[in-house]
């Protein structure tokens, strides 16, 4: 059964599939994306004049039957909401067979989707798919099979803004990095490390500061150009490299926000 609780999520960044349940227009689908999927779908119901697409415009009511999230930035989703829409001109899908005249559209989108998750760069992803429809996710479930680390939720989902004065993890990480210029050292190679090259653990309770570059090379394995999982040398636990890579994302945005407060403290 689908849970009724929706999944609070931050920094979110996903790709969504819609379809009409309109009798005149039923079996039509949209593919988009949105940072906030409760906000999006009422204005692709609302139609054009309140924020909704014009393909979508007076042809409702909508469903939202599933969505796509776990994106680093709004970029990667968007990338990824194109090759989406436009299987037979991206280059990374031109294995997968085109669209038959007597297949359903939602069919062969949800197919694509498949070969999508399976290929570079998007398998590299800590993506999650998540059915928003219990009967969609009954129906169409054997059309999905994403590698192993990207996990199938069957539930809603509310995204939200971290607020400034909210006591956050990566209020936590950044307590514990030297934000003064003292010098630290990777834990792999033991030489001096700047804060810009460095990596640490998802782990909250991790203390591993490492280069980028010496972790990717501990995690590649065989020929691989980047590395997908590994395990932490400090806390022993399996990580995902897209989380650790969007975990450091957040430490220098928020460095960077640091650094702006002080130059405007100085300024006044």
């Amino acid at each position: 059964m689908m849970e009724e609780e929706s999944e609070v999520i931050e920094h979110f960044f996903g790709v969504y599939l819609l379809y009409c349940m309109n009798p005149r227009y039923k079996g039509r689908t949209y593919i988009g994306y949105t940072v906030d999927p409760r906000r999006r779908i009422k204005q692709h119901n609302a139609g054009k004049k309140h924020g909704g697409a014009w393909k979508t415009s007076n042809r409702g009511p909508w469903n939202m039957i599933l969505i796509v999230h776990g994106f680093p930035n709004s970029t990667s989703a968007l990338r990824f909401e194109w090759a989406w829409q436009h299987p037979d001109v991206s280059r990374r899908l031109k294995h997968v067979p085109r669209k038959k005249s007597s297949q359903k559209i939602l069919d062969f989108q949800l197919i694509v989707l498949s070969e999508m998750l399976k290929i570079g760069p998007w398998y590299r992803l800590p993506l999650t798919i998540r059915w928003l429809d219990y009967q969609f996710s009954k129906n169409y479930y054997e059309y999905i099979s994403p590698p192993l680390h990207m996990p199938i939720c069957y539930s809603k989902v509310t995204s939200c803004k971290v607020k400034q004065t909210q006591k956050t993890n990566e209020d936590n990480i950044l307590s514990q990095l030297p934000i003064k210029k003292s010098l630290i050292f990777c834990s792999l190679c033991d030489s001096n490390i700047i804060e810009k090259d460095s990596v640490t653990c998802i782990k909250p309770k991790c203390f591993l500061i490492v280069h980028l570059i010496c972790l990717a090379k501990e995690f590649c394995k065989d020929d691989m150009i980047l590395p997908i999982e590994g395990i932490c040398p400090m806390c022993k636990s399996n990580v995902l490299w897209g989380d650790l890579i969007k975990k450091r994302m957040v430490i220098i945005k928020a460095l960077e926000e640091i650094n702006i407060n002080f130059s405007n403290n100085d300024a006044i």
